[in-house]
């Protein structure tokens, strides 16, 4: 017997992609019900590559009841309304969106790196899924604090437009194109032009200076791998349409030399290491498209601080970063507690 999914803001970018990692990592379900605004009801999406079309129900009137699990993509809003009500009705909620990750009685999780605090999710029924930024350095880091702990981490993301919604990639491919034929590419969703540029700012500005993309790094690490580390982060938003990337400065309690971290990072769960240290020996977003990996390259020591390395980390923003660590989390979920399948 497997279980009854609600996929919530199924005609998102990340809902496609939850509904096609459900079907690719074959999670057990007897039912699978797409779920979306007003705007989207009745509109047929695809179950993956199953052949299987859903049609879109509107949140508005839909009823959890007898729903085993609710994948949430539909922005904080929506989880503020629609997530208390799936889960007062017996549905765990799986959210992607910011509003219940810092809550303390909503477990923040990256399986790979705290699976033990999913069972803490009953307080709520609700567990949340971190920022894509986040997730992905997770992966990477947790294995390394795990053998040398951390202190410190400096970190400037390279992210894709992807991450600003379908609205966010429209405007890459229609500001490329006005530029190619000589026509003006004025900003709409983004606050400058994005084709051919770079943003240092995604979300909006805090009164220390940061943006909340910034902040939500900071706390988030903090809450899923440690209290005690200090974390800065630089996010940027750059013309590459899917995969984040990241340059990541570590500052260690004891000695950790670059082999010895290339070691940890081979053997760790949802790492690959591709570091080759010659003319394309790494990984750049365009190859991490598609793939359930946290890529890692550059391992190399720093010589600026004492016990500190730097390296370079790419995943696909839309899978780790969303679709995947939910349906992970999921399947952590079923193993632990619910038990079908």
């Amino acid at each position: 017997m497997g279980y009854r999914v609600v996929v919530v803001g199924a005609t998102g970018n990340v809902g496609r992609e939850m509904l096609s990692t459900l079907a690719e990592r074959e999670f057990p379900v007897d039912e699978v019900a797409a779920v979306a605004s007003a705007r989207s009801t009745g509109s047929e999406i695809e179950f993956g590559d199953t052949g299987k079309m859903l049609k879109c129900k509107n949140i508005e009137h839909f009823d959890f009841t007898g729903w085993d699990i609710a994948l949430f993509s539909a922005g904080s809003g929506p989880a503020k309304e629609y997530a208390p009500k799936a889960a007062a009705a017996g549905c765990v909620v799986i959210d992607n969106s910011s509003y219940y990750r810092m809550d303390p009685d909503v477990p923040l999780i990256v399986p790979e790196v705290n699976p033990d605090a999913i069972d803490g999710y009953k307080a709520r029924n609700i567990i949340a899924n971190p920022n894509c930024s986040t997730a992905q350095m997770m992966v990477a880091l947790k294995p390394l604090h795990d053998a040398a702990t951390i202190k410190r981490v400096i970190v400037s993301t390279y992210q894709s437009v992807s991450g600003a919604g379908k609205g966010g990639m429209d405007e890459l491919f229609e500001q490329s194109r006005a530029i190619f034929v000589g026509d003006s590419a004025e900003p709409r969703q983004f606050t400058k032009q994005i084709a051919f540029n770079v943003i240092p700012h995604i979300d909006v500005f805090m009164d220390d200076g940061s943006t909340k993309e910034e902040w939500k790094m900071v706390v988030e690490t903090k809450k899923i791998l440690d209290p005690k580390i200090k974390v800065n982060a630089t996010c940027v938003r750059v013309p590459v349409f899917v995969g984040h990337s990241e340059s990541i400065n570590i500052e260690f309690e004891r000695d950790i030399s670059a082999e010895e971290a290339m070691n940890i990072l081979r053997e760790a769960p949802g790492v690959m290491l591709i570091d080759k240290r010659e003319d394309g020996g790494y990984v750049t977003p365009v190859e991490c498209v598609g793939d359930n990996a946290t890529f890692i390259s550059r391992v190399r020591q720093d010589p600026t601080v004492e016990n500190g390395l730097s390296l370079w980390c790419v995943s696909d923003n839309l899978r780790k970063g969303a679709a995947l660590n939910a349906v992970q989390i999921a399947e952590l979920l079923g193993r632990r507690h619910l038990k079908k399948g």
